[in-house]
Formats: C-alpha cells, sequence, structure tokens
C-alpha cells in the first residue's frame, strides 16, 4: 500500500501563487507515475498535471490545457515527494486538488491510478 498526503493548499488573491506538495510513503517503490487532479463543488473530477520517471530519471510531464503556462509539476525523489507550484491563480482554479500515483502512466492519466490522496483545498478569491 502507498499513502498519499497532500499539503500546501489555501486562500489566495487572484493573480497569487500557492505550492502543493504531495508525499508519499509505504510501497513508494510501486510507483513510477505521480499527478494531481482536482474537483470543484458540483463538478468531475479532472485531470490537472502528471510526472512519470524511469530508472529515477523524469521522461514525461503533462498539463491540462487550462494550466499551461501556470502550473509545474515537479518531484524530488529523495523525499518521495512531488510538487505542483501554481502561478497566476484564478478563481476557477478553486478546487480540491487530489494527488494520485500508479506503476503507469497511463492508468493515472486517465483518472484511475492506483492510489488517492485525501485532497487538500485551494481556494482563490477574486
Amino acid at each position: 500500500q502507498v499513502q498519499l498526503v497532500e499539503s500546501g493548499g489555501g486562500l489566495v488573491q487572484a493573480g497569487g501563487s500557492l505550492r502543493l506538495s504531495c508525499a508519499a510513503s509505504g510501497r513508494t517503490f510501486r510507483t513510477d507515475a505521480m499527478g494531481w487532479f482536482r474537483q470543484a463543488p458540483g463538478k468531475e473530477r479532472e485531470f490537472v498535471a502528471s510526472i512519470a520517471w524511469s530508472g529515477g530519471t523524469t521522461y514525461y510531464t503533462d498539463y491540462t490545457d487550462s494550466v499551461k503556462g501556470r502550473f509545474s509539476i515537479s518531484r524530488d525523489n529523495a523525499k518521495n515527494t512531488v510538487n505542483l507550484q501554481m502561478n497566476s491563480l484564478q478563481p476557477e482554479d478553486t478546487a480540491v486538488y487530489y494527488c494520485a500515483a500508479d506503476r503507469a502512466t497511463s492508468r493515472l492519466r486517465i483518472g484511475t491510478p492506483d492510489y488517492w490522496g485525501q485532497g487538500t483545498q485551494v481556494t482563490i478569491s477574486s
């Protein structure tokens, strides 16, 4: 089992920035891809960003169109942590952000990862 714990959420004004972190513990050797999803009230959970690696080297990152150029995903292998730097935040970014992990990039990307975190609230005021 892999446990994922998100942190870094909060309230920020439009145009501001937040940095989310996802700390993985347990059988982390079973994960080769991690990412972030978000779910706003009354909406379905949507993909935000993902990162995949092989042999300790990142080989793939992906972002949904609405966050390209504003969000950046990164990985710290030594700390078993994935971060999401969010800049130029807008009210439409308000959601609960969930960390995800999987052994396969394909399953994570389509929204069926092996593991989910509990989520962290991100609220952007206008």
